[in-house]
């Protein structure tokens, strides 16, 4: 039986593929959600990696100096990471890693905030009030980095 060739597709030209069958955009969001927490998730492992190896160095910083400067230094790879794979974002770097960037310096206020308000003025247990922090930050920067930071503007 003869069946027609399809043309090949190369990985940028699946982006152009739309699929309008029934619950496809419910199914892409869990995807683009899975992959947004696969690279977090290998961002969060590698900080705790890197963290913990350069403050083992006892090089004389303060092992919160030398946290942060492991956690900048990741900022990049992780922000690659969500751009190529999360949300396969045909922003230009130029425009996407600025954003980005403000992105998780609001995080970190939102961060500052959410834990002030569960630890300090309801007092939750730490198990309650981290899990609350982690939840609400991480689902707000999902939001703003897919509508904003990543988005393609028509």
């Amino acid at each position: 039986m003869y069946a027609p060739k399809r043309p090949v597709m190369n990985a940028s030209d699946e982006t152009a593929v739309i699929d309008r069958s029934p619950g496809s955009s419910k199914i892409s969001l869990l995807l683009e959600l899975v992959k947004f927490g696969l690279v977090g998730g290998s961002g969060v492992i590698a900080f705790v990696a890197l963290s913990n190896l350069a403050i083992g160095l006892h090089t004389g910083l303060p092992a919160w100096i030398v946290s942060e400067l492991c956690y900048a230094a990741l900022i990049i790879p992780v922000y690659l990471g969500h751009h190529r794979f999360s949300f396969r974002s045909p922003v230009p770097h130029r425009q996407g890693l600025p954003r980005y960037v403000a992105v998780q310096m609001g995080a970190l206020a939102l961060a500052a905030i959410f834990s002030y308000v569960f630890y300090s003025m309801l007092k939750l247990p730490t198990i309650y009030a981290s899990v609350l922090v982690t939840g609400l930050t991480t689902g707000l920067t999902f939001v703003v980095l897919r509508l904003w930071a990543f988005a393609a503007r028509a």
